[in-house]
């Protein structure tokens, strides 16, 4: 599976649930198990690798602004949404945080931001074509969070590192 085909199945899941992160992750397994296991194993690893890229200081300082807190585990929830929402969220998340703000407008902390299945459909759909668990997948899981850690109930600072981000979800 080319990294173009892993996007594809995230945008048309996406599109067909209309959003809904938890329909979204149905809707993966469904198209995940029309697949090979080799096929899976790849979308596996390509998740993973871009779950791993996203654990970074200055996303979770986005996440904590936009959900109103971030513990580790809604963390790792707000990354499976990130890669969830497509390429073009995910890379501009990447490469600036702040311009969340601007790539997902309508973004709803009640609804939005949180997509824990998504996280485990490969796993789901792995595991209904094999009768087995998705063996490991060699990407390494960093310790700590890339970038330099910094106090996120610092009000002064995330305004400032953050302002667009602040002028919409600072509390």
């Amino acid at each position: 599976m080319y990294e173009t085909d892993f996007w594809q199945l995230i945008d048309e899941t996406r599109d067909a649930a209309d959003g809904d992160p938890d329909d979204q992750a149905e809707a993966l397994v469904e198209r995940l198990v029309q697949l090979t296991p080799d096929d899976v194993l790849d979308f596996a690893r390509l998740f993973e690798a871009r779950f791993q890229r996203a654990y970074r200081t200055d996303v979770w300082a986005a996440a904590h602004l936009m959900l109103g807190g971030a513990s580790e585990d809604t963390f790792d929830y707000f990354r499976c949404w990130l890669i969830g929402q497509g390429r073009e969220v995910f890379e501009g998340a990447l490469h600036q945080p702040d311009d969340l703000a601007e790539l997902v407008p309508d973004f709803d902390e009640e609804e939005d931001g949180e997509a824990e299945d998504l996280g485990y459909a490969a796993d789901e759909a792995h595991e209904q074509l094999t009768g087995l668990p998705l063996p490991e997948l060699g990407v390494e899981q960093p310790r700590r969070p890339e970038g330099t850690p910094f106090d996120f109930e610092d009000s002064a600072l995330m305004a400032k590192r953050f302002p667009k981000l602040w002028e919409q979800y600072g509390r």
